[in-house]
């Protein structure tokens, strides 16, 4: 895949991933369609959403095609999808603050994806569907694994008990990839999920994505999000991007692949922040130790990894292209 011929979809092309899988699929010669919710703004009467971010890409002018659709309305993705020979699903309802009820959350989540797939059924052009799930679907299982892997899937109820924020994603991720692989499996449909852990790296869209802000709390002084990091699995968005990339062209790909490069604890991070920007009033060992929360699993790659990809970033950049991103938008 890859040349001028290959016409790929992206849902939910303003989100962080979604945004820099774009970019990387203009690239490399990619016809690209993307879907985004409708652009007006409902409060503001004949406005419009900024997508230059987007439509400024290289390449854009001439490969990229948008496509208005929303998950509220999963018969909106025909369009879109008609034609397409792969789509990567990584449009998400996002509710960090339990705004809405979590069932309300995850049947949202399952019956657009669930469209999505139905449309890629339909077209007859689709040979590969790449979801992206989460590393919360595989974390919190409640075994008490150290390391996590493509067998494992979380416990909503067990999530629930240890008092975290964000129910209504976790519950949503877990049962929406599930129903997708069901759904999968019923109808013959070539599907390969990717579970991403705490994405961390430069971004394009306007407003900093919520992984890069929970991963830079230290910087920032976020002290509410340490316990978060007490064990932290990281990695860079353009791995995440490569490797969706990857196993839309891999011949054997099949199932579910983690993609987690990065494992540190609380104080490592403060013991390499602290020696990365000494500018920064990075909290030191002393002042986290007592920084209380329940450790969650480590995660293994070794299924992508003995695929043949390779990851390319490390902490350095992870944190590099965050922080620069950053000071771009005057948030540092």
């Amino acid at each position: 895949m890859g040349d001028d011929k290959e016409v790929v979809l992206v849902t939910g092309g303003t989100g962080f991933i979604a945004s820099w899988m774009i970019m990387r699929l203009l690239q490399q010669g990619y016809t690209v369609r993307t879907t985004i919710r409708p652009r007006s703004d409902p409060g503001i009467p004949g406005s419009k959403k900024d997508i230059s971010f987007l439509t400024n890409l290289p390449g854009a002018s001439e490969n990229l095609h948008i496509f208005d659709a929303d998950l509220n309305e999963p018969d909106s993705f025909e369009p879109a999808v008609d034609g397409c020979t792969g789509v990567f699903h990584v449009a998400h309802p996002m509710d960090w603050i339990g705004k809405d009820p979590e069932e309300v959350v995850v049947q949202r989540s399952i019956r657009g994806t669930l469209g999505i797939l139905g449309a890629c059924l339909k077209s007859k052009t689709v040979k590969r569907v790449i979801y992206t799930s989460s590393a919360a679907a595989v974390m919190f299982s409640g075994n008490g694994e150290d390391t996590a892997d493509e067998s494992s899937w979380s416990d909503v109820e067990y999530y629930k008990s240890l008092l975290r924020f964000g129910n209504s994603y976790m519950a949503a991720k877990t049962r929406t990839e599930k129903a997708a692989i069901e759904f999968a499996e019923e109808n013959g449909l070539d599907l390969v999920t990717v579970i991403p852990s705490l994405v961390v790296g430069p971004f394009l869209c306007p407003g900093a994505p919520g992984s890069v802000h929970m991963a830079l709390a230290l910087i920032l002084g976020n002290s509410a999000q340490y316990r978060i990091l007490r064990r932290a699995n990281m990695v860079h968005v353009d791995d995440v991007a490569s490797a969706h990339i990857f196993l839309l062209n891999h011949p054997d790909a099949k199932g579910r692949y983690i993609c987690s490069s990065t494992q540190v604890s609380l104080h490592e991070l403060s013991d390499f922040l602290s020696a990365k920007y000494p500018n920064f009033q990075i909290p030191t060992r002393e002042d986290l130790k007592d920084v209380e929360g329940h450790d969650v699993s480590g995660l293994s790659s070794k299924k992508l990894l003995s695929c043949g990809f390779e990851y390319k970033c490390g902490l350095d950049e992870m944190f590099d292209d965050a922080v620069q991103s950053y000071r771009e938008r005057g948030l540092l």
